[in-house]
């Protein structure tokens, strides 16, 4: 959303210099190529008022001429219209009777010819030009690059929308599976069911909290992901060995929240067993901005049902929304471990 908002604010700006740039020096310029002095000391009421019609025309252009031709039919006829107005004041100014200019029939070819058209109407046509092609440039890659944002709104609201039905099915795909576990600890009287349930509420806490941000700091996510480990390891017999590690060096770092507990979720769902021994290995890094993070469980069900569930594939749309081409995942068997690893190069964009 950051990188959106500055091209906007850079684009809003934009237009702005090279307005500035055109009506301050450009104009300025290309009105001094014609003998303005002289023309100033017979003609200046002339002069002034043709100046400010160019300075009028360019901003009518820029402002409303070519918006206009960008929307619908009305609007297109009211810049149409503009355009044969300004045409017919700019004629009006070119008519006006300063002088005659003296005749010279030695020659007449085009060089010759042209000078028997006063000075003063070459000028006010040449200007003319000049402003109605800068300013319909300008103006045309202004809305070209508006209508480009515009889509790119539209595009990223449309992302947003699918995160957040993402978000919202996981939640009750997670309340599940947690329940579950308390509900089978309720059912043995084991002692630690109270305590399973004090997480339990507090990592709801964390889940509604968090319902509306797009982003949470590092820290908080990796709290979440040590008490959902803690409430797991709480109904565990001793056949299993959990081994958590986290290495962040910018907690204050931005993530998405609820993005990576899906796949410890799977290490619990698939990586335990009741009689055989094994491991659950999980791994939180962060350096410069890269942040690692992998899981490894062994395999007590068919491999390809960790990588199936809706969980699982709502975490690759969202990564795919959330860091198009700044990330990795892979996720596949190893031996009779089943690994995942997921790298976001970049977690400041």
């Amino acid at each position: 959303m950051q990188p959106v908002m500055s091209r906007l604010l850079r684009m809003k700006n934009v237009p702005v210099y090279i307005d500035l740039a055109f009506c301050l020096i450009v104009l300025p310029l290309l009105v001094m190529i014609f003998p303005i002095e002289r023309w100033l000391h017979h003609f200046r009421w002339y002069v002034i008022s043709y100046g400010i019609w160019l300075y009028a025309l360019y901003i009518l252009n820029r402002a409303v001429t070519v918006p206009a031709l960008f929307r619908g039919t009305g609007q297109r006829t009211v810049g149409f219209l503009i355009i044969l107005l300004s045409l017919a004041v700019t004629y009006g100014f070119s008519v006006v009777y300063l002088y005659t200019p003296k005749p010279n029939f030695y020659d007449m070819d085009v060089a010759r010819i042209l000078p028997l058209f006063p000075q003063h109407e070459q000028a006010v046509w040449s200007l003319y030009m000049v402003v109605e092609a800068f300013s319909f440039a300008v103006g045309l890659v202004i809305q070209a690059e508006e209508q480009t944002e515009r889509r790119r709104q539209v595009e990223l609201e449309r992302d947003r929308a699918e995160i957040a039905l993402y978000r919202a099915q996981i939640k009750p795909h997670f309340l599940f599976n947690t329940l579950n576990t308390i509900y089978g600890l309720l059912l043995t009287h084991n002692t630690k069911a109270v305590e399973a349930l004090e997480e339990f509420i507090s990592m709801m806490r964390y889940v509604y909290t968090t319902s509306r941000s797009e982003l949470v700091p590092l820290s908080d996510e990796a709290d979440y992901i040590r008490q959902y480990v803690g409430l797991q390891t709480l109904r565990l017999n001793g056949m299993t060995d959990v081994d958590l590690t986290f290495d962040i060096g910018n907690e204050n770092l931005m993530v998405p929240p609820m993005l990576l507990v899906t796949f410890v979720e799977n290490c619990f769902k698939h990586g335990v067993s009741p009689v055989d021994h094994s491991s659950i290995r999980i791994s939180l890094a962060e350096k410069d901005g890269r942040m690692t993070f992998t899981t490894a469980n062994h395999i007590f069900e068919a491999p390809h049902a960790s990588g199936r569930g809706i969980g699982v594939e709502n975490c690759r749309k969202r990564l795919s929304l959330l860091y198009p081409g700044e990330h990795t995942l892979h996720m596949g068997r190893d031996g009779n471990e089943f690994n995942v690893k997921l790298i976001i190069n970049s977690l400041n964009k």
